[in-house]
């Protein structure tokens, strides 16, 4: 394993204080969840343990594909949540999902981000300067060929003709929290986050929202790891289902699924 996968396996293992394998402690599931999903998860986790009474489950946050590969070498997890669905299926490549647990949760659009007192004013088209509008600056993304924030981005500018005037002026960042970092801090002129992102964060706006045809459907798909023992991993997976978790993924912008939205 790599210096950077190791410090990454220390890193999740102490966030969710997983020393022993989850059956074997007194504490709830532990959860791998794209880094775009931790102020919603946060909210229904507390809102699990007051309604349920049982321990709340333990999060890990990062880009879907470092957890995922996090989860090709092991790591101890009960579920796993992406961002996309090409990450979930690496794992279902692998045998690595308990079967008949796979569903896609929620959705979400991709928007165009600035500074809050930005005054930038764009609409994402065909032969737009967006260039220009960066004024030597950055662009904040998430890595393009590997976290699937980044990959939608890079998707939706080939798809709008605006990749080549914008590959070069790229800062990439782990994932797409810390994308969104780089703009709130002004350390970005522009920045490319999920619209739930930019709205979970007062020191940036959405300039635009890109156009839905111009990249991959965002879906989150959830499942349950084939290797997890946790008794309550699937009564938390059907409670993220539910008319609660349901309220606060639409109150934080998430967009549900047309099953879900009829469904209980």
């Amino acid at each position: 394993m790599s210096t950077r996968r190791s410090l990454l396996a220390l890193a999740l293992a102490a966030s969710t204080g997983f020393a022993q394998p989850a059956a074997a402690q007194s504490s709830g599931p532990v959860v791998f969840a794209a880094a775009s999903l931790k102020t919603a998860l946060d909210e229904i986790a507390g809102l699990w343990g007051r309604q349920t009474g049982l321990p709340a489950p333990r999060l890990a946050y990062a880009g879907s594909n470092a957890l995922a590969r996090q989860i090709e070498q092991g790591a101890p997890a009960d579920l796993f949540l992406s961002a996309d669905l090409d990450w979930m299926d690496a794992l279902a490549a692998k045998n690595l999902l308990r079967p008949g647990t796979r569903s896609n949760l929620i959705a979400n659009r991709l928007a165009l981000v600035a500074p809050a007192d930005s005054k930038a004013a764009i609409m994402l088209q065909p032969g737009v300067d967006l260039a220009g509008l960066l004024a030597g600056g950055r662009l904040a993304t998430a890595h393009v060929e590997s976290v699937p924030a980044g990959k939608y981005a890079k998707a939706a500018f080939e798809k709008l003709g605006l990749w080549v005037s914008v590959k070069d002026r790229l800062a990439q960042a782990e994932n797409v929290r810390a994308a969104l970092l780089l703009v709130a801090r002004g350390e970005a002129p522009l920045g490319v986050t999920y619209a739930t992102d930019a709205a979970a964060e007062p020191r940036v706006r959405i300039i635009t929202l890109f156009p839905e045809e111009s990249h991959p459907p965002i879906v989150y798909p959830i499942a349950i790891l084939r290797d997890s023992a946790h008794p309550q991993a699937l009564r938390f997976l059907e409670y993220l289902k539910g008319s609660s978790a349901r309220a606060i993924f639409e109150r934080h912008g998430f967009i549900l699924p047309s099953p879900l939205r009829q469904g209980s």
